[in-house]
């Protein structure tokens, strides 16, 4: 796979540049060592697709631990405990904390990396949310996002967001004063 581009989230670029070069280096050649013809593997069922092989994001996720997992990159999960002092009086919750968590998909020496081959919302969930409460719990202090550009997205299962529709959904959205700089790459086959 190649990095087709570059945004910069909150200074983003500049800030994992300086901080992380070497981090940067490992995620940019995990990237450019991954065959994505080899995740070309999904049989498309939907009705404009019909029987097209498509790549496979779960495919795609596999290679990317395969490539950063043995560099030390590893995935760090929060377990939630949820609040019930919110409560109507009277009005109690089952099940609420049970198996709930928040997970970034890998961290490295305060550098966290999110790879996605989802919505959009989970993009902008990722950037805007997640990355924010992994810095307030002390796990990272910038982030990478890796998505498809709109390219690589028209060649997997419709609704997979891509690059371009990302950047412009953050940059109309704008940073906040609680955002931390994130480097936003689009990735192509």
């Amino acid at each position: 796979m190649k990095i087709a581009a570059r945004y910069s989230f909150n200074n983003g670029i500049a800030q994992v540049n300086e901080r992380f070069p070497a981090l940067l280096s490992e995620i940019e050649d995990a990237i450019r060592s991954i065959d994505a013809q080899k995740h070309r593997t999904k049989q498309s069922k939907e009705k404009t697709k019909m029987g097209k092989m498509l790549y496979s994001p779960v495919s795609l996720n596999k290679a990317f631990k395969q490539q950063l997992a043995p560099l030390e990159w590893k995935a760090v999960r929060e377990t939630c405990a949820y609040e019930t002092v919110y409560y109507e009086p009277g009005y109690s919750p089952k099940g609420l904390n049970k198996g709930a968590f928040r997970e970034m998909d890998f961290v490295k020496n305060k550098l966290g990396v999110e790879v996605q081959f989802g919505k959009y919302s989970f993009m902008v969930y990722n950037v805007a949310a997640k990355m924010t409460i992994f810095k307030n719990l002390g796990h990272i202090e910038c982030g990478v996002e890796i998505v498809p550009v709109k390219a690589f997205s028209a060649q997997m299962s419709s609704g997979v967001s891509y690059f371009e529709q990302f950047v412009w959904d953050l940059s109309n959205r704008g940073v906040s004063n609680i955002d931390i700089p994130v480097l936003i790459l689009g990735i192509d086959a």
